[in-house]
């Protein structure tokens, strides 16, 4: 599975990375929407984490591009921000995330959400 991680914050970025890298997952990052575009073209990923409050695009705008850029692919895509409110749950819902996870999130967190995107992608 590859996973694409966008955050403008480098360690917030790098630390998930890290860790999805010692689960043996296949990691590409971006730190805004445009780099994760040009990335995604080349490498398309199975599963994106956005964060929404990104420069220049927000993570919804960078969703919607992504799922049109990778139609036809199976795109899980979860926000991982620190906009937690029922409010931005619903924002998140009504844009087509399939998640929504509210920073600090536990790293167990990530990876259940993967693993459970995985054993759907099996069944």
């Amino acid at each position: 599975m590859r996973v694409l991680i966008v955050d403008d914050n480098e360690d917030t970025r790098e630390t998930i990375a890290a860790i999805l890298r010692f689960e043996d997952y296949d990691v590409i990052t971006a730190a805004d929407g445009h780099a994760a575009l040009k990335i995604a073209k080349v490498q398309p990923p199975d599963i994106a984490l956005l964060d929404l409050g990104l420069p220049g695009m927000d993570g919804f705008e960078l969703a919607r591009l992504l799922r049109q850029q990778l139609a036809g692919r199976a795109l899980y895509i979860a926000a991982l921000t620190g906009y937690g409110t029922a409010a931005d749950k619903e924002c998140t819902a009504a844009a087509g995330f399939d998640a929504h996870l509210t920073k600090p999130t536990h790293p167990f967190t990530i990876i259940q959400l993967l693993e459970d995107f995985e054993s759907r992608l099996q069944r």
